[in-house]
């Protein structure tokens, strides 16, 4: 399998399998980052998606103490590395399912910032449909991407990925051969010559 295609590139499609198997990639860089941060000294260590969208909130910088250096240092190695495969995964495991990589916005990108900004939005009537749209969008991304199979043969994306599995040819089955099975015995002693069926057969 072509690594740097299937963890970096936004082109062509994925099945469900394959975007399982990059979220638990993601996972294991999260848990071995972490562990180097609190190795440096860092007391609490975690990875969250509204790192992500702390990039766009003005009130999330500040002036970081020492002690919070390897902390910041980690997550800004990290935080974009996860960002991107995350990424280029979905779209496409959105191409798979047969849909541009502009769901990604509706399905992680609106609902993410929403959630970071929501305590600073006014009360008021025209947020009650924002918020439950991205509260059912992200749901509806997580369930379309990780349990809906893809659409069969190929698209306007590529080929099917799960074709090549699905077209691969039964075994035949094994079927008794009569002339394979039987031998011609030379006379002996005991007992008399003749035709018999092979001990293996």
């Amino acid at each position: 399998m072509d690594w740097t295609w299937y963890l970096f590139r936004f082109d062509g499609r994925i099945g469900r399998a394959k975007f399982w198997l990059a979220g638990l990639i993601i996972l294991c860089w999260m848990v071995f980052m972490a562990a180097i941060a609190v190795a440096f000294g860092a007391g609490s260590f975690a990875f969250s998606i509204s790192d992500i969208f702390k990039v766009f909130d003005p009130d999330t910088y500040g002036a970081p103490s020492r002690a919070d250096l390897p902390l910041i240092l980690t997550k800004l190695m990290g935080t974009p590395l996860f960002t991107w495969v995350f990424a280029a995964t979905f779209v496409k495991r959105l191409h798979d399912r047969g849909k541009s990589a502009w769901w990604l916005l509706a399905y992680f990108v609106m609902p993410g910032l929403f959630k970071q900004f929501e305590e600073r939005l006014p009360d008021s009537y025209w947020i009650a449909p924002i918020a439950l749209a991205c509260f059912v969008l992200p749901l509806a991304g997580f369930v379309e991407t990780c349990f809906l199979r893809g659409t069969r043969g190929p698209n306007r994306f590529g080929p099917d990925p799960l074709a090549e599995n699905d077209s691969l040819p039964m075994p035949p089955a094994r079927r008794w051969e009569q002339q394979g099975a039987l031998e011609i015995v030379p006379p002996h002693a005991s007992p008399p010559g003749g035709m018999h069926v092979k001990r293996d057969a």
